[in-house]
């Protein structure tokens, strides 16, 4: 019988904490598909599971053609619009108080 290979422990990363200031990613137009469908879902499919309700609206999403999705995919540039525009705003804000605390610190 072969020996067990010996696992090695991974080394503990410490996570930055995440701002809780910083603006949300944007959705994708699958999200916003799901966002509008799930409710539809559940009343068509009583009792289902929350692993089965992401199975059948994946199947749902799989099955539309490009111009079905097209609504989707306009809600999700124009919410990538959106995060990209707040994040430039909020990363103006922030560097001149991480410089700050720089200049502090030396």
């Amino acid at each position: 019988m072969p020996k067990a290979a010996a696992k090695r422990a991974p080394k503990a990363t410490r996570r930055a904490k995440k701002d809780p200031n910083a603006p949300k990613r944007g959705l994708s137009a699958y999200m916003f598909f799901a966002n509008e469908q799930r409710e539809n879902v559940r009343e068509e499919n009583p009792g289902i599971t929350f692993g089965q309700v992401g199975k059948l609206l994946g199947e749902r999403w799989k099955a539309l053609n490009e111009k079905q999705r097209a609504p989707y995919e306009a809600k999700a540039a124009a919410d990538k619009k959106r995060y990209e525009d707040e994040k430039q705003a909020y990363n103006e804000l922030i560097r001149p108080r991480l410089q700050a605390e720089e200049e502090e610190e030396e």
